[in-house]
């Protein structure tokens, strides 16, 4: 039997995952192996950029973390797992994918986004979504448009009322 000692780390273990995923906006479980140690701290360098962190537990403290939390994530849980959490949605998720891309070694496994179970294939569409600077130069890029034709406009009106005079 383990000792109280033990069992008290353990316990402080679970409340810490609990905490982290329910304080997170992502809270992404991947599989690392086949990862060198180069790769992992290059993956933690890229994580860090995106204000993400990285942290491997057990399994079996990260279920129970997680159904204290009522989040079904067991099918996840399954061989060694790896936690990236992020306050920012999006920000591990692109991280992953990206870093995925380049080393196949790297698997998605599930998560939780905004407090909400997401599966590989919700994941994979969030990957996909443009950066925020991107979304928001498309959005620029679609409000100058019509105002560009507008000050064509004007400025063809205004030609013709001179070249009437």
């Amino acid at each position: 039997m383990a000792s109280q000692k033990i069992l008290e780390g353990k316990a402080k273990t679970v409340e810490e995952i609990a905490e982290v995923a329910k304080n997170s906006s992502s809270f992404i479980l991947f599989d690392y192996r086949g990862l060198t140690a180069e790769e992992t701290a290059e993956l933690r360098g890229k994580l860090r950029e995106n204000d993400s962190k990285y942290k491997v537990w057990k399994n079996t403290l990260a279920k129970r973390a997680l159904d204290s939390l009522n989040y079904n994530l067991d099918g996840c849980l399954e061989g060694p797992s790896a936690m990236a959490y992020s306050n920012d949605s999006i920000a591990p998720i692109k991280a992953l994918s990206d870093f995925a891309k380049e080393h196949p070694a790297l698997e998605i496994k599930g998560g939780i986004v905004d407090g909400k179970v997401t599966t590989l294939d919700e994941i994979k569409a969030l990957a996909s979504l443009p950066s925020r600077e991107g979304l928001l130069t498309m959005l620029a890029g679609g409000l100058i448009g019509p105002l560009r034709n507008l000050s064509i406009a004007i400025n063809m009106y205004s030609e013709q009322k001179e070249n009437e005079k």
